[in-house]
């Protein structure tokens, strides 16, 4: 019987496994280590490939793959264990906590569709911004959202991350634009509270919110939207891995 590790391990990762995008890295290896868990490609209480040929699959490095399998580990999926024998290993599903609730809350929602539509609205709001361009006040305004994210608490963060993304909606000029992102966002915000604040995510977005903020004040609309699709991006991986 093969042992935990080998090739036979390996190539059923195959499938699943494959360079991320530079954009995204971190929440792209979480998706598809999910992934290989939540589909049972390497079934519980079995260790996962090395770290050297996992980060080289993914194309990331051991230090941002030690970052993705510690949130794993923190969440009850994962489990490292030292020694001869030692690695990262696999949980039995009964031992990962959350299963239940998590399929109640995302029961009857698309996810593809609420990921497309807000990404529909998020792009083509940043594009707008940075299109029309904003007077001194509604600059303002945007500078003081983007600068709210950066003083918020751990605890109020998605509230100020929210609340800067709906900034960017009605400096769009469009209401209607702005009530559908409102009601989708809505949507989005119930499955984030599916899954936990990740620091390295937060950090991330950050950056991603002060290019995105930079290019609307740029006037740079193309810009503007690559950003804003990229950061859609993100989030899209994040859920995709831990509800899909």
């Amino acid at each position: 019987m093969p042992q935990p590790g080998t090739r036979e391990t390996d190539d059923r990762l195959t499938p699943v496994l494959r360079p991320v995008r530079a954009g995204n890295g971190f929440e792209e290896a979480l998706e598809q280590i999910l992934q290989v868990v939540r589909l049972g490609l390497v079934p519980g209480g079995e260790r996962l490939p090395a770290e050297r040929d996992l980060a080289n699959r993914l194309g990331i490095s051991r230090v941002t793959l030690r970052e993705v399998l510690k949130v794993l580990q923190d969440q009850g999926l994962l489990e490292a264990r030292r020694g001869r024998y030692g690695g990262t290993f696999v949980l039995p599903r009964s031992q990962a906590p959350g299963e239940d609730e998590l399929r109640r809350r995302v029961e009857g929602v698309d996810l593809e569709d609420v990921l497309r539509f807000r990404e529909v609205l998020e792009v083509g709001a940043a594009g707008l911004c940075a299109a029309h361009g904003l007077d001194d006040e509604r600059a303002a305004r945007l500078r003081d959202a983007l600068r709210s994210t950066h003083d918020a608490p751990l605890a109020e963060y998605r509230r100020a991350d929210t609340l800067l993304h709906l900034t960017l909606a009605e400096l769009s000029g469009s209401p209607t634009l702005t009530a559908q992102y409102a009601a989708v966002r809505a949507q989005v915000n119930d499955l984030l509270d599916c899954i936990p604040l990740l620091v390295r995510n937060l950090e991330h977005s950050q950056r991603q919110h002060a290019a995105i903020v930079g290019a609307v004040l740029d006037g740079d609309a193309d810009g503007a939207r690559e950003m804003m699709r990229e950061h859609c991006g993100g989030t899209a991986a994040l859920l995709r891995g831990f509800l899909g």
